[in-house]
């Protein structure tokens, strides 16, 4: 009995004091998005000599030091949000920053009051505040002193079922001469892989179907039996110009559409005009691409970088079919198809142009 008096005096103390403390819930408030959060921070300090004093601004974002002095932040603010075009070479264009604040590696910048919208992604910080970038398309026009804007973000493009039986290119605008492509859901170019953990370690052949006339009306899956194609991994084909490649293409298309009802994605790396129009309208004929009322019933998405565009945007026309990929695996757990034509012109895209001070090279690319 002794013993519970003496437990009893000494909770007493802890339970009053604890009866006179109240719990403390801070929360913050949601985080505007990059895109309308320029045009927030113009009407703040528009009205901000009006307007009644406030609490103290939450602490910034933490920041280190870049070359040359200037600020890094991965967190995107108002203050130095619009820069200037200092200096134009080929595609490569260098923007200057007035607050001090880079915006970090692979980020999206737009040039501001301009005919047609130009993307630029940055690719290297020169110091004294100025960042190196590629321009996604050509810069004829561009001048020094521009406005440049930070998007706070990588380049987004439209993903989902809006982009089946469409064309765009690298930066998610529609090339096919259709409507504006409009989409719910956005995704950038540049994210993280998958872990290891999280792939798949099971073995499992994807079935083509694909026939071949061997003798005299014998037809065989020749794919299949001679070279199966494994589910989640990465098969070339090689050949010359003229033996087939894109014809097996379509019928590798047309065959997971039927069979599996998976979705295709073609990304065009350096792809000729008239090959890309002549691939676009044998996928309509073929069925793969439906126009008019039935265009959501199409199975394909086309993503392209011609061989006329800049080399920024042959760069990056592959993440953007492979974004448009990722979609329909993890968010409809499709089974998806994605051709990059071809791989030899993407690998030969980083030599095209240089982020130091060389000009950028505008030799042709090869035939295949």
């Amino acid at each position: 009995m002794a013993s519970r008096k003496l437990l009893s005096s000494l909770l007493r103390p802890y339970l009053r004091l604890s009866s006179t403390l109240k719990p403390s819930i801070t929360i913050k408030p949601p985080r505007p998005s990059p895109a309308g959060f320029f045009l927030n921070r113009l009407a703040e300090y528009a009205t901000s000599a009006a307007a009644a004093p406030s609490a103290p601004p939450p602490p910034s974002p933490e920041k280190k030091a870049g070359p040359g002095g200037g600020k890094v932040t991965n967190e995107f603010t108002g203050a130095g949000a619009v820069g200037q075009v200092c200096q134009v070479i080929g595609a490569v264009v260098d923007v200057r920053f007035e607050a001090g604040e880079l915006p970090p590696i692979l980020t999206a910048l737009e040039v501001l009051d301009n005919e047609v919208r130009v993307v630029l992604e940055v690719a290297q910080h020169l110091g004294e505040s100025m960042v190196r970038t590629i321009s996604m398309e050509a810069t004829e026009g561009l001048v020094r002193g521009q406005k440049v804007l930070n998007t706070g973000a990588p380049i987004m493009v439209p993903v989902g079922r809006a982009t089946l039986g469409r064309i765009m290119n690298v930066i998610g605008e529609p090339i096919d001469g259709s409507d504006e492509l409009k989409s719910d859901h956005h995704l950038p170019i540049h994210r993280e892989a998958p872990a290891f953990v999280e792939q798949s370690t099971e073995q499992e052949i994807l079935v083509t179907g694909i026939k071949l006339d061997i003798f005299r009306n014998f037809f065989a899956k020749v794919v299949d039996l001679l070279a199966p194609y494994q589910k989640g991994g990465k098969i070339g084909l090689f050949g010359g110009a003229g033996v087939g490649k894109t014809v097996l293409i379509m019928e590798l298309i047309n065959n997971v559409a039927k069979a599996h009802g998976g979705f295709s994605v073609f990304a065009g790396v350096g792809e000729r005009t008239r090959e890309g129009n002549d691939l676009y309208r044998e996928m309509i004929e073929s069925g793969v691409i439906k126009l008019g009322d039935k265009l959501g019933e199409s199975k394909c998405s086309l993503v392209y970088g011609q061989m006329n565009e800049s080399p920024g945007a042959r760069a990056r026309v592959a993440l953007t079919g492979l974004t448009v990929a990722e979609h329909f695996r993890d968010a409809e757990g499709q089974d998806v198809l994605l051709f990059v034509d071809n791989i030899f012109r993407f690998t030969q895209i980083e030599n095209m142009y240089g982020i130091k001070d060389e000009h950028p090279i505008l030799e042709s690319l090869s035939d295949s």
